[in-house]
């Protein structure tokens, strides 16, 4: 009998969680206020608990996951690796195609992986009560899930095309004791405003995170809590693919490409960062590993985005960030994968894309429905819209390799069902669907707004960044030393020599963009970068800690110090930074 079911013990549960940020050739761009200048980390302490804020920000390799947060993971952690049997044999490929299943959970979706954390930390840091955005309703659900665990009431502000087409969704914030509202609102000003522009507005998750973000920073009790995007929320994503390469290593096998949906990137950032951190050791099975985030043709953030300095929601309350962005104010389309449907992405995995380590590509909506029916009535189960975007990139490059005769071993992240999203399905079978490209036009609008950062600010805080990294190259000795054994560390990758001044909008040779306008803004952007090799190997967490090292990442309720948690956003390079 073929294994369809790769299954480990509760014991192998992570004990870390893998930061990616230690092993990228080039720190991430610091979040800039509207001035140009880093935010300093003291506002960002008005909508996040001092635990959280150590977490976005830290360059460690590894994170300890606190036992009580492994306990609540038990429930449905660790996730099965299963193998599409049925589905290979249905489209007659020999590739051997894999899926992480995250439906196990008891929110049906990956959410409650980063959902769990963020409300323990918050818990211990003494917030009273916590507010979030939800498009498609996963994360709502599972921050509500999430808060019933701690103790912790929970508002949510969920996109209002989703809060009609989901209702059961909105049914399972409520039984676990949240408020959900759809968003806008008439309780914030960001709400109020946007109604009165629009009365009909259908809301997008930009618009809702403004209204959660508002209502936080009103209440010192309040805290934020935020479903994707940002570096914490991709660092507790890690344990699916930290279950994953146990998983393979059971069968004796390792992908050659990895397919994720992607909205925000959490659940693309959790299966495919630490497999590039397999890279990053220099391992061979993953030389020539793809990784691909696959993204809806009606919101194409990364595939026809620009990459560029922008607010992460729709009224500006946020820092700017670098990311890929179709402009903070771009208002997708209401298809039915509302969890994709944000206008900006990841910072890493935009700095990742951009530096040519992974790859995106868009589909359309009838035919990712199309792929999910299909993968339903071969294995039975009934996928959320949104994991069908990464099933139809699976089912397209299982097709391939038919053409080609190639063996190859495919995995993509069922990131949860689609029990909830029933009625999406109802609209597919008498073809009431559309597919929903967004007008080149339109992106090209919505990008004209985008925040203006004053080029001299921006020309001054490259020439600090140029300076630091002079300074500690020459002290170390690391500048005329092409033999540095440790190279490609963070802090040490970027060179003067390397460096060169380009539009904001323009990338690498091998990511170029032309179909965009690109920015007037200048800054630096490194010739070559992506994940660099590291001095050890990256890919396992360390087997046990010292009673120092528990200390070291052990929440303590407090915000840190400032020049701890500064060391990504201003860009430190010590030559003992691993």
């Amino acid at each position: 009998m073929t294994p369809l079911r790769i299954n480990l013990d509760q014991e192998e549960i992570p004990t870390h969680w893998y930061n990616i940020v230690a092993d990228m050739a080039n720190p991430p761009a610091p979040p800039l206020g509207p001035d140009g200048n880093p935010v300093p980390p003291e506002a960002m302490g008005a909508i996040f608990p001092g635990p959280i804020l150590e977490q976005e920000m830290s360059a460690e390799r590894w994170i300890a996951i606190p036992e009580e947060v492994r306990q609540i993971y038990a429930l449905w952690r660790p996730a099965p690796l299963c193998r599409a049997l049925r589905l290979e044999q249905a489209l007659g490929t020999p590739a051997k195609i894999f899926y992480k299943y995250e439906g196990v959970s008891p929110a049906g979706s990956h959410k409650p992986n980063s959902a769990v954390p963020q409300a323990y930390f918050n818990k211990i840091a003494g917030t009273k009560k916590l507010t979030t955005e939800t498009g498609a309703g996963q994360w709502g659900s599972s921050i509500a899930f999430a808060g019933q665990m701690f103790g912790l009431p929970v508002r949510v502000f969920m996109v209002k095309v989703s809060y009609q087409q989901k209702p059961f969704r909105r049914s399972m914030m409520q039984t676990w004791g949240a408020e959900v509202f759809a968003s806008p609102t008439n309780l914030t000003n960001a709400g109020r405003a946007a109604l009165a522009a629009d009365p009909d507005n259908q809301g997008s998750l930009g618009l809702a995170i403004s209204e959660a973000v508002e209502e936080a920073a009103a209440d010192p009790g309040t805290c934020y809590t935020l479903g994707s995007v940002l570096n914490h929320v991709l660092l507790h994503q890690s344990v699916i693919a930290l279950e994953a390469k146990k998983q393979f290593d059971k069968i004796g096998l390792y992908p050659d490409v990895i397919f994720g949906p992607c909205g925000g990137g959490s659940s693309f950032g959790g299966v495919a960062f630490p497999f590039l951190a397999d890279k990053a050791a220099g391992d061979k099975r993953a030389a020539n590993l793809r990784c691909v985030a696959v993204e809806p043709t009606s919101c194409p953030t990364l595939t026809r985005g620009a990459y560029a300095y922008d607010y992460g929601d729709a009224s500006g309350y946020t820092p700017i960030m670098k990311m890929y962005t179709l402009g903070h104010d771009f208002m997708p389309p209401g298809i039915h994968a509302g969890g994709l449907r944000y206008h900006g992405d990841s910072p890493l995995v935009s700095q990742l894309l951009h530096e040519g380590q992974i790859e995106a590509l868009a589909v359309p909506q009838v035919a990712t429905f199309e792929a999910g029916i299909q993968f339903a009535r071969a294995e039975g189960i009934i996928p959320a819209p949104e994991s069908c975007h990464a099933i139809r990139a699976a089912i397209d490059e299982a097709l391939k390799c038919k053409q080609t005769g190639e063996p190859k071993t495919i995995l993509f992240t069922l990131t949860g069902h689609g029990h909830s999203h029933m009625a999406s399905y109802d609209r597919s079978f008498p073809r009431q669907l559309e597919d929903s490209d967004h007008p080149a036009e339109a992106i090209a609008e919505s990008l004209k707004h985008l925040p203006q950062v004053g080029r001299s600010v921006k020309v001054l805080v490259f020439l600090l960044v140029l300076g630091n990294l002079l300074f500690y190259a020459f002290s170390a000795g690391y500048l005329g030393r092409p033999d540095n054994p440790d190279a490609g560390r963070v802090g040490q990758q970027i060179q003067p020599e390397r460096m060169r001044i380009v539009s904001r909008g323009e990338a690498p040779a091998a990511a170029e963009k032309t179909d965009i306008p690109k920015p007037v803004v200048v800054d630096a952007v490194p010739q070559e970068g992506g994940v660099a090799p590291a001095k050890e190997a990256a890919s396992e967490p360390p087997a046990k800690q010292t009673e120092a090292a528990k200390e070291a990442v052990a929440p303590t309720g407090k915000a840190p110090d400032i020049p701890q948690i500064c060391l990504v956003w201003e860009h430190l390079s010590a030559p003992d930074a691993d």
